[in-house]
């Protein structure tokens, strides 16, 4: 912990410093808090989490298409519903 003398000569380098210049009312009244940015963007129609059993040749066809899978099987069952909602 700096003493109060190394804090003010601290404080006196900073000012100084054209990189380290002093926000403005404006700027600190535009910060958002860091843990209301963080993770992915609130999708408009979340998805439910579901505890499901498929037969395994399914689940086998799908997961041999690689990564993205799930989301293959859902934009599939999606179409399917589509075309049933007519």
């Amino acid at each position: 912990m700096p003493t109060v003398e190394e804090d003010r000569k601290i404080v006196a380098a900073a000012k100084l410093d054209p990189d380290a210049k002093p926000l403005t009312k404006a700027q600190l009244a535009q910060m958002v808090p860091m843990k209301a940015l963080r993770g992915r963007p609130k999708l408009e129609n979340k998805k439910v989490l579901l505890s499901v059993r498929y037969s395994p040749n399914v689940v086998e066809f799908f997961k041999a298409m690689g990564e993205g899978w799930q989301s293959r099987m859902d934009r599939v069952l999606s179409e399917y519903v589509a075309r049933r909602a007519r």
